[in-house]
């Protein structure tokens, strides 16, 4: 039991390090492609320590670096820690994974919300997409290293992972095409081609408008949808062993359905005095429709044991 333990911890300290060094490095190189090197971690140092609230006013000091890259290290580790015990249990009782999945949704979460709650000032210094994408490669690291030390665990939850990470990326695609082409034609039809997506890059992307908004803004939304896919995908094919993962799918479209007017609150409000809710409301439910009708038709038996399940309540 103590042997066990001990590796535990250590398995959740060198998960939450990988994790910690992914995002000091993603941020070093994005600071200093904006020509701003170690710009982030002096700005969440001084908020953190000093109680900075005007980045305009930074002066990047070694003491607020290293204070915040000791406690960014050390909620990694903690976070790290937690995953790792879960990932142990979840050998034993496969149905324990649903926290597992639930845990890092809420890692990335709770990031934008700490540095939502510093000020919109803090947020648009920062860049929010800079901070989900680092993040996301701090998730993909981590989970990369604890289904490498529990490599029967995938297998046993999800089966081949080629063929899941393959309906993932389709069912994502699928989803980014057709809420493209519902706004495509909403545009078309005001006369005016591509103005979601262009303001949408200019706004939420800080990208000058034109083109090149329109082009990012493609890019991001379809990543997006792709992560979003293979999350999708990987709940599914754990439904098919453990049906209690239905649970997870089913709050992971509906927190797609409300996750980006969130974002558009938190981020810039101003974008729905140009785009009516409704028209995004309708977006997302059709692509949310044609990822489930795609995922439901490649997994026939899960539909047809659920729709037999509510037949029995009945």
């Amino acid at each position: 039991m103590a042997r066990a333990q001990r590796s535990v911890l250590r398995e959740g300290i060198i998960t939450g390090l990988i994790g910690a060094v992914v995002v000091a490095v993603w941020f070093l190189v994005f600071d200093f492609a904006r020509g701003r090197p170690l710009f982030t971690p002096a700005l969440l140092g001084s908020a953190l320590f000093q109680g900075l609230t005007d980045p305009a006013t930074l002066h990047i000091a070694l003491g607020p670096i290293l204070g915040y890259t000791v406690i960014h290290g050390l909620a990694f580790v903690a976070f790290g820690v937690i995953a790792a015990s879960v990932m142990s249990v979840s050998e034993r009782e496969p149905a324990v994974f649903v926290a597992f999945v639930i845990l890092f949704a809420c890692f990335e979460v709770f990031v934008l919300g700490v540095v939502g709650a510093l000020g919109k000032s803090m947020l648009g210094a920062l860049v929010w997409w800079a901070i989900l994408i680092g993040n996301l490669l701090a998730a993909a690291a981590m989970l990369w290293y604890l289904a490498r030390e529990h490599p029967g665990l995938p297998q046993t939850l999800v089966g081949p992972a080629g063929t899941v990470l393959r309906e993932g990326v389709i069912a994502g695609l699928a989803g980014a095409a057709v809420v493209a082409l519902w706004f495509l034609a909403l545009d078309w039809l005001q006369g005016d081609p591509l103005r979601t997506p262009e303001l949408l890059g200019s706004t939420l992307l800080r990208q000058p408008p034109g083109i090149m908004a329109v082009l990012h803004y493609t890019v991001v939304h379809g990543l997006a949808f792709i992560v979003f896919g293979i999350v999708g995908a990987l709940l599914l094919a754990g439904a098919e062993r453990q049906p209690v993962f239905i649970f997870p799918l089913v709050i992971l479209f509906t927190a797609f359905e409300v996750g980006f007017f969130g974002a558009v609150l938190i981020l810039a409000k101003s974008i729905l005095d140009e785009v009516a809710g409704w028209e995004i409301f309708t977006g997302n439910l059709l692509a949310a429709c044609t990822m489930l009708a795609y995922f439901f038709k490649g997994h026939r038996q899960l539909a047809h044991r659920m729709t037999e399940a509510f037949s029995d309540e009945d």
